[in-house]
Protein backbone atom coordinates (compact mmCIF):
# COMPACT_ATOMS: atom_id res chain seq x y z
CA UNK A 1 0.00 0.00 0.00
CA UNK A 2 1.43 3.45 -0.91
CA UNK A 3 1.35 6.48 1.35
CA UNK A 4 -1.98 8.38 1.18
CA UNK A 5 -0.16 11.52 0.02
CA UNK A 6 0.88 12.34 -3.55
CA UNK A 7 4.39 13.19 -2.37
CA UNK A 8 6.20 13.14 0.95
CA UNK A 9 4.10 11.93 3.87
CA UNK A 10 4.58 14.49 6.69
CA UNK A 11 3.54 11.90 9.28
CA UNK A 12 6.72 9.94 8.57
CA UNK A 13 8.82 12.77 10.02
CA UNK A 14 7.81 11.81 13.58
CA UNK A 15 10.96 11.19 15.68
CA UNK A 16 9.86 7.70 16.69
CA UNK A 17 9.28 6.68 13.04
CA UNK A 18 11.92 8.55 11.06
CA UNK A 19 14.96 6.34 11.84
CA UNK A 20 13.18 3.36 10.26
CA UNK A 21 11.97 5.51 7.37
CA UNK A 22 15.56 6.65 6.78
CA UNK A 23 16.83 3.07 6.66
CA UNK A 24 14.00 2.09 4.32
CA UNK A 25 14.74 4.96 1.92
CA UNK A 26 18.45 4.17 1.87
CA UNK A 27 17.78 0.48 1.15
CA UNK A 28 15.27 1.17 -1.60
CA UNK A 29 17.44 3.83 -3.27
CA UNK A 30 20.29 1.32 -3.34
CA UNK A 31 18.09 -1.42 -4.80
CA UNK A 32 16.51 0.90 -7.38
CA UNK A 33 19.87 2.19 -8.61
CA UNK A 34 21.45 -1.25 -8.78
CA UNK A 35 18.61 -2.48 -10.98
CA UNK A 36 19.44 0.20 -13.58
CA UNK A 37 23.20 0.68 -13.15
CA UNK A 38 24.56 -2.85 -13.29
CA UNK A 39 27.02 -4.07 -14.41
CA UNK A 40 29.09 -0.92 -14.98
CA UNK A 41 28.28 0.64 -11.60
CA UNK A 42 27.12 -0.56 -8.25
CA UNK A 43 25.63 1.35 -5.35
CA UNK A 44 26.73 0.56 -1.80
CA UNK A 45 25.64 1.65 1.66
CA UNK A 46 28.40 3.44 3.54
CA UNK A 47 28.36 4.94 7.04
CA UNK A 48 29.50 8.26 8.39
CA UNK A 49 30.63 7.85 12.02
CA UNK A 50 30.87 10.47 14.76
CA UNK A 51 30.85 10.62 18.56
CA UNK A 52 27.90 12.18 20.40
CA UNK A 53 28.02 13.03 24.09
CA UNK A 54 25.85 14.65 26.75
CA UNK A 55 26.76 18.16 25.54
CA UNK A 56 25.66 17.45 21.97
CA UNK A 57 22.56 19.49 21.01
CA UNK A 58 21.72 16.76 18.54
CA UNK A 59 20.95 14.29 21.33
CA UNK A 60 17.44 15.70 21.59
CA UNK A 61 16.82 14.31 18.10
CA UNK A 62 18.45 10.96 18.92
CA UNK A 63 16.86 10.48 22.36
CA UNK A 64 13.81 12.80 22.47
CA UNK A 65 11.92 13.78 25.60
CA UNK A 66 14.66 12.98 28.15
CA UNK A 67 14.78 16.34 29.93
CA UNK A 68 13.52 16.52 33.50
CA UNK A 69 10.79 19.09 33.99
CA UNK A 70 11.64 21.28 36.98
CA UNK A 71 8.95 23.42 38.59
CA UNK A 72 9.54 27.01 39.70
CA UNK A 73 10.56 27.49 43.35
CA UNK A 74 7.11 28.66 44.39
CA UNK A 75 5.35 25.74 42.75
CA UNK A 76 7.86 23.30 44.21
CA UNK A 77 7.33 24.45 47.78
CA UNK A 78 3.55 24.62 47.48
CA UNK A 79 3.37 21.11 46.04
CA UNK A 80 5.71 19.53 48.59
CA UNK A 81 4.31 18.28 51.87
CA UNK A 82 7.19 15.94 52.75
CA UNK A 83 10.15 16.74 54.95
CA UNK A 84 12.61 14.60 53.00
CA UNK A 85 13.70 15.11 49.39
CA UNK A 86 12.48 12.46 46.98
CA UNK A 87 14.65 11.05 44.13
CA UNK A 88 13.76 11.43 40.47
CA UNK A 89 14.82 9.33 37.50
CA UNK A 90 17.17 11.00 35.00
CA UNK A 91 18.83 9.85 31.80
CA UNK A 92 22.62 10.10 31.71
CA UNK A 93 23.80 10.17 28.11
CA UNK A 94 27.35 8.87 27.84
CA UNK A 95 29.57 9.17 24.78
CA UNK A 96 28.14 7.10 21.98
CA UNK A 97 29.34 6.26 18.49
CA UNK A 98 26.67 7.38 16.03
CA UNK A 99 26.40 5.94 12.53
CA UNK A 100 24.52 7.55 9.66
CA UNK A 101 24.08 5.68 6.38
CA UNK A 102 24.55 7.12 2.92
CA UNK A 103 24.88 5.65 -0.57
CA UNK A 104 27.94 5.72 -2.80
CA UNK A 105 27.90 4.78 -6.48
CA UNK A 106 31.13 3.13 -7.48
CA UNK A 107 32.60 2.54 -10.92
CA UNK A 108 32.72 -1.24 -11.19
CA UNK A 109 35.98 -1.15 -13.15
CA UNK A 110 38.11 1.53 -11.52
CA UNK A 111 36.51 1.27 -8.07
CA UNK A 112 36.22 5.05 -8.14
CA UNK A 113 33.50 6.74 -6.06
CA UNK A 114 31.42 8.48 -8.71
CA UNK A 115 28.44 9.82 -6.74
CA UNK A 116 27.53 10.24 -3.07
CA UNK A 117 23.83 10.29 -2.12
CA UNK A 118 22.82 11.63 1.28
CA UNK A 119 19.36 11.34 2.87
CA UNK A 120 19.46 13.89 5.66
CA UNK A 121 18.82 12.96 9.30
CA UNK A 122 17.41 15.27 12.02
CA UNK A 123 20.86 15.63 13.64
CA UNK A 124 22.25 16.99 10.35
CA UNK A 125 19.87 19.96 10.64
CA UNK A 126 20.54 20.99 14.26
CA UNK A 127 23.02 23.86 14.36
CA UNK A 128 25.94 23.15 16.68
CA UNK A 129 25.29 19.40 16.85
CA UNK A 130 28.00 16.80 16.30
CA UNK A 131 25.87 15.30 13.55
CA UNK A 132 25.73 18.57 11.61
CA UNK A 133 29.45 19.23 12.07
CA UNK A 134 30.27 15.75 10.83
CA UNK A 135 27.88 16.11 7.89
CA UNK A 136 29.29 19.50 6.85
CA UNK A 137 32.85 18.15 7.03
CA UNK A 138 32.04 15.12 4.87
CA UNK A 139 29.98 17.30 2.52
CA UNK A 140 32.95 19.60 1.94
CA UNK A 141 35.19 16.59 1.28
CA UNK A 142 32.81 15.40 -1.44
CA UNK A 143 32.46 18.88 -2.95
CA UNK A 144 36.26 19.11 -3.21
CA UNK A 145 36.58 15.64 -4.75
CA UNK A 146 35.86 14.33 -8.26
CA UNK A 147 32.56 12.84 -7.02
CA UNK A 148 29.07 14.22 -7.59
CA UNK A 149 26.83 14.95 -4.59
CA UNK A 150 23.08 14.36 -4.23
CA UNK A 151 21.30 15.60 -1.07
CA UNK A 152 17.73 14.55 -0.28
CA UNK A 153 16.10 16.50 2.55
CA UNK A 154 12.65 15.15 3.42
CA UNK A 155 12.53 16.80 6.86
CA UNK A 156 10.84 20.13 7.52
CA UNK A 157 12.26 20.57 11.00
CA UNK A 158 15.69 22.06 11.63
CA UNK A 159 18.03 24.42 9.79
CA UNK A 160 18.51 23.62 6.08
CA UNK A 161 21.96 22.64 4.90
CA UNK A 162 21.68 24.49 1.61
CA UNK A 163 21.57 28.25 2.24
CA UNK A 164 22.53 29.67 -1.16
CA UNK A 165 20.17 31.65 -3.37
CA UNK A 166 16.71 32.60 -2.17
CA UNK A 167 14.34 29.77 -3.03
CA UNK A 168 10.57 29.70 -3.54
CA UNK A 169 8.53 28.47 -0.56
CA UNK A 170 9.09 24.77 0.01
CA UNK A 171 8.78 22.00 2.59
CA UNK A 172 11.43 19.62 1.21
CA UNK A 173 14.50 19.99 -0.95
CA UNK A 174 16.66 17.93 -3.28
CA UNK A 175 20.09 19.22 -4.34
CA UNK A 176 22.26 17.75 -7.10
CA UNK A 177 25.81 19.05 -7.37
CA UNK A 178 27.64 17.86 -10.48
CA UNK A 179 31.42 17.88 -10.25
CA UNK A 180 31.96 19.83 -13.48
CA UNK A 181 29.27 22.45 -12.79
CA UNK A 182 30.19 23.60 -9.28
CA UNK A 183 29.48 25.95 -7.63
CA UNK A 184 26.22 25.76 -9.59
CA UNK A 185 23.79 23.01 -8.66
CA UNK A 186 20.27 21.83 -9.48
CA UNK A 187 17.61 22.25 -6.78
CA UNK A 188 14.11 20.85 -6.44
CA UNK A 189 12.09 22.89 -3.90
CA UNK A 190 9.12 20.64 -3.03
CA UNK A 191 5.83 21.40 -1.29
CA UNK A 192 4.03 18.76 0.75
CA UNK A 193 1.23 18.88 -1.84
CA UNK A 194 3.57 18.03 -4.73
CA UNK A 195 4.70 14.67 -6.03
CA UNK A 196 8.30 13.81 -5.25
CA UNK A 197 10.39 14.28 -8.41
CA UNK A 198 12.30 11.91 -10.64
CA UNK A 199 15.83 13.16 -10.13
CA UNK A 200 18.85 12.76 -12.39
CA UNK A 201 21.76 10.97 -10.74
CA UNK A 202 25.03 12.01 -12.42
CA UNK A 203 27.59 9.36 -13.35
CA UNK A 204 30.86 9.38 -15.30
CA UNK A 205 30.96 11.89 -18.21
CA UNK A 206 30.72 9.13 -20.82
CA UNK A 207 27.34 7.94 -19.46
CA UNK A 208 23.90 9.49 -19.29
CA UNK A 209 22.48 10.36 -15.90
CA UNK A 210 20.51 7.64 -14.14
CA UNK A 211 16.92 8.31 -13.07
CA UNK A 212 15.74 7.90 -9.49
CA UNK A 213 12.00 8.17 -8.88
CA UNK A 214 11.75 9.39 -5.30
CA UNK A 215 7.99 8.89 -5.28
CA UNK A 216 8.35 5.22 -6.11
CA UNK A 217 11.16 4.87 -3.57
CA UNK A 218 9.01 6.35 -0.80
CA UNK A 219 5.94 4.28 -1.65
CA UNK A 220 7.93 1.05 -1.78
CA UNK A 221 9.60 1.80 1.58
CA UNK A 222 6.19 2.73 3.05
CA UNK A 223 4.56 -0.47 1.85
CA UNK A 224 7.37 -2.76 2.99
CA UNK A 225 7.37 -1.28 6.49
CA UNK A 226 3.56 -1.31 6.79
CA UNK A 227 3.33 2.28 8.00
CA UNK A 228 -0.39 2.31 7.20
CA UNK A 229 -0.78 0.06 10.27
CA UNK A 230 1.29 2.39 12.49
CA UNK A 231 0.46 5.98 11.55
CA UNK A 232 -2.65 7.60 13.04
CA UNK A 233 -3.88 9.96 10.34
CA UNK A 234 -6.71 11.16 12.58
CA UNK A 235 -4.19 13.19 14.57
CA UNK A 236 -2.01 16.07 13.33
CA UNK A 237 1.60 15.29 12.28
CA UNK A 238 4.16 15.33 15.10
CA UNK A 239 6.20 17.99 13.28
CA UNK A 240 3.81 20.97 12.90
CA UNK A 241 2.91 22.14 9.42
CA UNK A 242 2.67 25.72 8.20
CA UNK A 243 -0.95 27.02 8.18
CA UNK A 244 -1.34 26.65 4.38
CA UNK A 245 0.16 23.14 4.43
CA UNK A 246 -1.94 22.19 7.45
CA UNK A 247 -5.12 23.20 5.64
CA UNK A 248 -4.09 21.30 2.53
CA UNK A 249 -3.27 18.12 4.50
CA UNK A 250 -6.60 18.23 6.34
CA UNK A 251 -8.52 18.71 3.07
CA UNK A 252 -6.53 16.00 1.30
CA UNK A 253 -7.08 13.41 4.03
CA UNK A 254 -10.79 14.28 4.23
CA UNK A 255 -11.04 13.80 0.46
CA UNK A 256 -9.31 10.42 0.70
CA UNK A 257 -11.79 9.30 3.37
CA UNK A 258 -14.75 10.29 1.15
CA UNK A 259 -13.28 8.30 -1.72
Amino acid sequence: MPTPFPGMDPYLEAPEIWPNVHHGLISEIQASLNRSLRPKYRSMVEERVYISDEQDPGRRAIVPDVAIQVASDGARYRASDTAVAEPVVATTMIEEEMREARIVIVDGVGRQVVTVIEVLSPTNKIVGSRGRTNYETKRLEVMQSPAHLVEIDLLRDGEPIYTGERLPPHDYLVHVSKRGQRPKGILWPILVSQRLPIIKIPLLPVDDDAELDLGDVLNTAYDRAGYDLIVDYDKPPRVPLSPPADRWVAEWLAKRVRE
